[in-house]
């Protein structure tokens, strides 16, 4: 089985606090990626973000859950697609990392199997459409959020 990526990496001249604080509040990351996303399960950690919660993107009952896996504050962000999907085996993994001149270095993954055949192109594609226009806002709304 075919496995596929979207990748993105930028650097980014905020500092990594406030660039993981906007990445990781799931009522703020439609702003980023252009659909409606709210939380739906708090984290029993400290941050009603953090590892257990659950995220649904979509519009009424059409769009997928994604579950929080990893949550390491300013470093790492991992989650899952835990509803039914046209992704199998997903995993988006958010790595941040601090630069010499105190910047962000972001690195974003996803990685998924296809469930229906030869629809992997497509949805790669897709994804990094997302990724890339979710760059472009984050970048535009960063100096918004303050240090």
């Amino acid at each position: 089985m075919t496995r596929f990526r979207a990748e993105l990496t930028e650097q980014l001249p905020f500092p990594r606090e406030q660039v993981f604080r906007l990445l990781s509040d799931h009522n703020r990351l439609g702003e980023l990626i252009g659909l409606p996303v709210r939380r739906i399960r708090d984290s029993d950690q400290a941050d009603p973000n953090g590892t257990g919660s659950v995220r649904w993107i979509g519009i009424g009952p059409v769009g997928i859950e994604e579950t929080i896996i990893t949550f390491e504050p300013d470093h790492l962000i991992e989650y899952t697609v835990t509803s039914f999907s046209a992704f199998r085996n997903h995993l988006g993994r958010i790595r941040l990392s601090e630069t010499p001149d105190m910047s962000t270095y972001l690195h974003y993954t996803v990685d998924f199997d296809e469930v229906i055949p030869y629809s992997g192109p497509t949805l790669q594609a897709a994804m990094q459409r997302v990724l890339n226009r979710g760059a472009r806002r984050l970048i535009e709304r960063l100096p918004q959020t303050g240090s």
